[in-house]
């Protein structure tokens, strides 16, 4: 009798407490049974060592802090693969040379699945970003691959050569300022200019729109819009208010253009001309905007932090560019033209083989500071990674640290060095770009946005880094990895003090 008084009495408590408390209550007792049923599931004998922690506690760590998680996770179970359980997926981490190797060329490891799961900070529309069959994802990579031919990127380096002049223009001609704020909004600029259309880009209102937007997808990807994405929390509430007004300026701009019935020379033209459905345009804008502006803007904010804190690879860097405009441009046209329109007459093909110091800093910022983590589903059959099973359907995660913050891969690794090369020879002893199967489709365009912005900020300015208080600061700040997206280190820590050089942007 006392028991069912008891049921009694905690049901009015939670029924009078109202809804949100009975949904909350359901969620945490849904994920301790979840939780419960994990830990007394046994693994097979070749199974992954466990980590010695219940699942529910693995989720935080995983997405907030996610570079020490994965290394104390080598530490407690002293195996090169361990797993863990998020939620109701299996997760599977791999490590060494011979795993990246598998891990990068196995036919069942499927990018999309993985990444759609573990990260979640992709616009997500059915149909349109999200669930897109084998035929539809062929063609946006085949479409990513035209918006990078010699015409089309050539076509595209003036324009986002002045697009990085009106936006270097507002910042003076001396200050201070974060990277990750002013670089960060810049290549979100050269990017929207590269993949979609005049129609958004030439309106700096609904650029800063859609920053703000894919702004508002990063933050309010939580542990529960990943895992419960049918959980309706506040996070995910504006994460669907967000993609849902991404999608409406896209559409918008693309209606717009073809109402009009004026072409235009740029991505979405290209798109209407190939005679692609209007899902698939919308797709290849809303997908590979973010894609594009947050690995590239990561880089670029990086490179500039890492050139301010090393005067002599900012010499050099320097030089290689006003090499190049000496042999390119001024024998032929006036030294009193802006930088942008000199650096705009230099051909494509100076920009991508004629730039080796350009191109050794870039190597150098992707591998010490691109925070990556891939991730892969295992569609099947089962497999073996270092004679470890990946069963059907579980995840697997590289962490890129493990091979470019690798002691033994490279010397001193946190120490930046364009000039270091590895200490083994291995195909797979530097995946900036990816490997095997899955290289960065877009690595070209990222290449030119990175050298053409570079160098105009290197002719345009002089710059240096400074601490939180406002002092010269002779290294630059650590790369935090436990940033997934940026790498960067604590906000206000540091800025870039610059002065305008005199010379007309």
């Amino acid at each position: 009798m006392p028991y069912s008084v008891g049921l009694q009495a905690a049901s009015a408590a939670l029924l009078s407490a109202g809804l949100p408390v009975l949904f909350t209550t359901a969620i945490i007792v849904l994920l301790v049974i979840v939780t419960v049923t994990s830990s007394l599931q046994k693994d097979v004998a070749d199974a992954p060592a466990r980590l010695p922690i219940y699942s529910l506690f693995a989720i935080i760590p995983f997405f907030r802090r996610r570079f020490d998680f994965l290394n104390w996770g080598f530490e407690a179970t002293g195996h090169s693969a361990f797993q863990f359980d998020l939620l109701r997926n299996k997760v599977i981490v791999v490590s060494g040379e011979s795993a990246r190797q598998v891990f990068f060329t196995a036919k069942g490891l499927d990018l999309t699945e993985g990444f759609k799961i573990l990260s979640g900070a992709i616009p997500m529309v059915r149909g349109v970003t999200s669930d897109l069959q084998t035929k539809r994802i062929s063609l946006i990579h085949k479409r990513l691959a035209a918006v990078q031919k010699n015409e089309q990127l050539s076509m595209l380096i003036p324009p986002m050569l002045e697009d990085s002049r009106r936006l270097m223009e507002t910042w003076g001609n001396s200050g201070s300022f974060d990277p990750f704020d002013e670089i960060y909004e810049l290549i979100f600029q050269l990017t929207v200019r590269s993949l979609s259309c005049a129609e958004i880009s030439d309106d700096p209102c609904v650029v800063s729109r859609l920053k703000k937007l894919y702004d508002t997808l990063d933050v309010g990807t939580t542990p529960a819009t990943v895992l419960l994405p049918w959980l309706p929390t506040p996070a995910m509430v504006k994460k669907l208010w967000a993609t849902k007004e991404i999608y409406d300026i896209v559409v918008t701009a693309i209606t717009a253009r073809q109402q009009s019935g004026v072409s235009k020379n740029d991505t979405l033209q290209m798109l209407l001309d190939s005679g692609d459905e209007k899902l698939v345009v919308v797709g290849f804008i809303m997908g590979l905007l973010i894609a594009g502006a947050r690995a590239t803007g990561t880089t670029a904010c990086w490179m500039l932090t890492f050139l301010g804190g090393h005067s002599d690879w900012r010499e050099k860097a320097k030089a290689e560019v006003e090499g190049l405009l000496t042999s390119q441009y001024l024998s032929h046209n006036s030294p009193n033209d802006s930088l942008s329109s000199q650096l705009a007459a230099i051909p494509l093909e100076t920009w991508e083989t004629e730039t080796p110091v350009l191109d050794s800093i870039i190597r150098e910022t992707l591998r010490v500071a691109q925070p990556h983590t891939a991730m892969r589903r295992n569609l099947g059959p089962e497999m073996h990674i270092d004679g470890k099973l990946i069963p059907s359907g579980s995840y697997v995660v590289y962490p890129f640290s493990d091979v470019h913050l690798n002691p033994d891969i490279y010397h001193d690794p946190w120490k930046f060095d364009p000039n270091r090369q590895p200490e083994t020879k291995s195909a797979y002893n530097y995946v900036g770009w990816g490997g095997g199967k899955t290289i960065c489709l877009g690595q070209r365009l990222a290449r030119v946005e990175l050298k053409i912005v570079t160098a105009l900020f290197l002719l345009g300015f002089r710059h240096s880094i400074v601490d939180g208080s406002g002092k010269f600061s002779p290294e630059p700040p650590l790369p935090n990895w436990n940033d997934i997206l940026l790498c960067r280190p604590p906000e206000g820590s540091f800025r870039l003090r610059f002065e305008r050089s005199g010379a007309v942007l």
